[in-house]
């Protein structure tokens, strides 16, 4: 009668034939790397498939939905996302660890700071050195007195000549990093910058695009065009941006740059979600899920970046139009917050 009242016993997980201990509400992921072994991985949060690995024995508990991130064809071979899932019993599980992508920590300094919205900053980086990088992809940054903090963005231009680098920091509520940059001054501190991180890069393709960005997944979009734009790609491109109401909208002017010089096709709808009945924003409203089905061009390649709720009614709705799971790739940009409220 007392049992509710037993403690969680640790359980035993099989990494590659590696006994390793999960402690209670430990992911595989957390385990494993406190275990000092080099699992594949980068941005922790469910968003890269990454530490995707083959669940052999066992269960675990899914913090997130997977099915977003990995194939119809994973998910039937019983892949999971170690940085998701808690393990319910001992565990086995298999993982190739040549996919471990190497990274490096450039260190620089903070050079500027723009309010881009009331609630997001761009954070701009001089480099001590240069930090290859696909447009798209994140870095895991720390900045000055809190280096103990580190947190994932996405990089917001392409590679420099200059070594300079860009994130677009949104604030959010309790968030030590992001209230740092978003509400103190930090220029002239010093920044160790460690990446590159993520699977997000535009595919070669002649395929048209559809863009979706939320908040601040525009930075990875952004960047993405840009380097597109400088290759020279011309393929058709449509891109919806999602926000909340006219005053979080931002960086029109970069779009309408990308879109006079675009070769091809170009199409971008700012999507306002909360505007209220009597404001003067004469754009499209709604949800930017709504403005798909009208705006999908047959055989698209889609890229989504930005909520999770967002990435999942999007590309739910990109399959039922026909578009192969293959061909959508998205940047879900979780915080932490989000994954301890899901662990508690």
């Amino acid at each position: 009668m007392f049992s509710f009242l037993a403690k969680k016993k640790p359980t035993t997980a099989r990494i590659n034939d590696v006994a390793i201990t999960v402690h209670p509400k430990e992911t595989l992921l957390q385990a494993a790397l406190r275990e000092g072994i080099d699992f594949p991985h980068s941005c922790r949060v469910g968003g890269c498939a990454s530490c995707k690995c083959k669940l052999v024995e066992g269960k675990v508990k899914e913090l997130t939905k997977a099915a977003y991130v990995l194939s119809d064809d994973e998910l039937d071979q019983g892949y999971i996302l170690a940085c998701q899932s808690v393990p319910q019993s001992d565990v086995s599980i298999q993982v190739d660890m040549s996919s471990q992508q190497a990274m490096r920590r450039v260190t620089g300094k903070v050079i500027g700071q723009d309010k881009l919205t009331h609630d997001i900053t761009r954070l701009r980086v001089q480099l001590d050195e240069s930090l290859p990088y696909k447009a798209g992809q994140f870095a895991n940054i720390s900045v000055g007195a809190q280096s103990d903090i580190s947190r994932s963005y996405s990089f917001a231009t392409p590679p420099q000549p200059d070594s300079k680098v860009s994130f677009f920091v949104r604030k959010i509520p309790g968030g030590v990093f992001s209230s740092l940059i978003n509400d103190q001054s930090v220029i002239g501190q010093p920044v160790s910058v460690e990446g590159p991180a993520g699977d997000f890069w535009l595919r070669p393709a002649d395929a048209p695009l559809l863009l979706i960005a939320g908040g601040s997944g525009l930075a990875p979009v952004v960047a993405l065009l840009q380097e597109a734009l400088n290759a020279g790609v011309s393929r058709p491109v449509t891109l919806l941006f999602g926000a909340r109401e006219e005053r979080d909208l931002y960086a029109l002017d970069v779009i309408d740059q990308i879109a006079s010089k675009w070769q091809g096709k170009f199409v971008f709808m700012p999507v306002l979600s909360a505007a209220a009945d009597d404001a003067p924003w004469r754009g499209e409203r709604g949800l930017v899920s709504d403005k798909i089905p009208a705006l999908l061009e047959p055989g698209s390649h889609a890229y989504l970046c930005g909520p999770p709720v967002m990435i999942d009614i999007c590309t739910a709705l990109l399959r039922d139009n026909g578009i192969q799971r293959e061909h959508i790739h998205a940047d879900r940009f979780t915080t932490l917050h989000d994954t301890m409220a899901v662990v508690a």
